[in-house]
């Protein structure tokens, strides 16, 4: 195994974490990028695309709705395999990399809501939760999933007032029945949302579609009906965003103020807790690491694990994501298809 000098610093594992476990350290990035298989937590860079070479194995996040056309293309050029490991299943037909990240993410939302709404934070200087006398922070979060039960669970927790909306019945459902109280639940009704919006001090989008974009629950008109200084947080941001005015921010630049309202749309929420999620993305990615050591070669692995065959979108340089080829109107191939072809 070849490590990245300095790849874990900001997580706090050092160089000599990794070569006492019995990595080499690379000092070079050149060498890091001539392994068969390369471990990423962000896309490449486009300079770190030129660095591939033919036939490489590439996991990373995908990030669907940040994806151009020219840079699809240009890692389809260099006839790599890539799999997007957000679009990765189990063999019970979950996505355990996105449940994982998405407890993450739920958690750490409201820690970053609470640090919005301070002074600090560039918000009106309001406490997240609730004290005697006072009342509580109004929070809508819109998505019933792993996020949204999380971000529920931490909020209810500091004592906000929580509203969860979503287009299931059944997820909803789910979320009262796990959060293990009373919760102001509702299907995504247009008069209800705005209303809910309009009272929010803090808003989270956490709606993830599992194969295209994000849908978009929140209009433009909405967001400009919502209270001054108040929060949005999408969570989604990474495919295309919940709310209509979110675009994507960075760590170094998180946030922007439009129609008054505090957008966060920072598409990897959870590094900002890193070295739990390192954690949480070792504990799927080194068993499957390993299988794909004790394969022959590529397409044997997806042979013996077609679970895994969900997040590959790219195979010997053909894309085979279709919803990603649908938006950068790229031609787009059926990965079993290719895979029959090469047997």
């Amino acid at each position: 195994m070849w490590i990245e000098t300095n790849a874990g610093k900001e997580a706090k594992f050092s160089d000599k974490d990794f070569s006492e476990a019995g990595a080499k350290i690379c000092y070079d990035r050149n060498e890091v990028f001539k392994a068969d298989v390369i471990v990423k937590v962000e896309p490449p860079t486009p300079e770190e695309v030129s660095l591939l070479n033919p036939d490489k194995i590439l996991i990373s996040a995908l990030q669907h709705g940040a994806k151009s056309e020219p840079y699809v293309r240009s890692l389809m050029q260099k006839k790599i395999n890539a799999i997007g490991f957000e679009y990765l299943k189990d063999v019970d037909g979950i996505y355990p990399i996105v449940r994982s990240l998405s407890e993450i993410a739920g958690i750490t939302a409201i820690s970053l809501a609470s640090d919005l709404l301070s002074i600090s934070g560039g918000g009106k200087g309001e406490m997240l939760g609730g004290v005697s006398g006072i009342p509580p922070t109004e929070i809508v979060i819109i998505g019933a999933g792993t996020v949204g039960e999380y971000a529920a669970k931490a909020a209810i927790g500091k004592g906000a007032s929580v509203k969860v909306f979503d287009h299931s019945l059944a997820k909803l459902r789910r979320l009262q029945s796990n959060v293990g109280q009373n919760v102001f639940t509702s299907l995504i009704h247009p008069k209800i949302l705005s209303k809910a919006l309009s009272m929010a001090d803090v808003a989270i989008g956490c709606i993830r579609s599992e194969e295209g974009r994000s849908p978009v629950v929140v209009s433009e008109e909405l967001v400009a009906n919502m209270k001054a200084l108040s929060v949005i947080l999408d969570i989604s941001i990474d495919q295309g965003g919940v709310f209509e005015t979110s675009e994507l921010t960075t760590h170094a630049n998180p946030t922007f103020v439009k129609h008054d309202v505090i957008h966060y749309c920072v598409p990897n929420i959870t590094s900002n807790v890193c070295r739990t999620a390192s954690y949480a993305l070792s504990n799927i990615l080194t068993p499957l690491l390993l299988k794909i050591a004790e394969s022959k070669n590529f397409a044997e692995f997806l042979y013996a694990h077609p679970e895994v065959r969900n997040g590959v979108y790219i195979y010997k340089g053909n894309l085979t994501h279709k919803h990603l080829g649908k938006r950068l109107s790229i031609y787009q191939k059926d990965l079993d298809l290719l895979l029959a072809a090469h047997a």
